[in-house]
C-alpha cells in the first residue's frame, strides 16, 4: 500500500469585467460569467461565489456516489439533487453555517434501498469538498 501523501493543484483565474461582474477561468476549460449576487447589490442571472459554493458540495456529493457506487457495483437508472446552503451572520461577519442536500437516487432493483443508502452516507463521509467546509453538510436522501 502506497502511503506517500499525494498533493493536487487546482488552478483558477478571476478577471474583472466591469461593475461587480467578472470572468472566472481555468485553462482547457469554458470561462465562466461570475458577479456579486442581487442581495449585495450584485447582478440578477450570473454565478456568483455562494452559488459556485453551495454547488461545489452538490457536484462533489454526487460524483463520490458515482464512483463509490461503481466500486460497490451498485446498478442505478438516475441521481439527480438539490442543495440548499443557508449563509447568516455569525459574530459580525457572513458565513455558510449549513447546506441540505437532498439526492434522489433511482435503482434499478428495490431490493438496493438498504445498500444505496449506505453508499450515499458514505459518499458524504468521504466528499472532499465537505470535508474542507466550516459549514455542517446534510443529507437528505430519497431512494427509489
Amino acid at each position: 500500500m502506497d502511503t506517500r501523501s499525494k498533493v493536487y493543484l487546482y488552478h483558477t483565474t478571476v478577471k474583472w469585467t466591469d461593475h461587480r461582474k467578472g470572468t472566472m477561468s481555468c485553462e482547457g476549460k469554458p470561462n465562466v460569467e461570475v458577479a456579486t449576487p442581487p442581495e449585495f447589490k450584485g447582478h440578477e442571472g450570473i454565478w456568483s461565489p455562494e452559488d459556485l459554493f453551495v454547488a461545489s458540495a452538490n457536484i462533489c456529493l454526487m460524483t463520490t456516489f458515482i464512483a463509490v457506487a461503481e466500486r460497490a457495483g451498485l446498478a442505478f437508472s438516475a441521481y439527480e439533487s438539490a442543495a440548499e446552503g443557508r449563509l447568516e451572520l455569525v459574530e459580525g461577519k457572513f458565513q455558510f453555517t449549513a447546506i441540505t442536500i437532498k439526492p434522489t437516487i433511482t435503482l434499478e432493483s428495490d431490493t438496493d434501498a438498504a445498500r444505496a443508502r449506505e453508499l450515499i452516507e458514505k459518499a458524504e463521509a468521504n466528499c472532499l469538498i465537505s470535508n474542507s467546509m466550516k459549514a455542517t453538510v446534510t443529507l437528505e436522501p430519497v431512494i427509489h
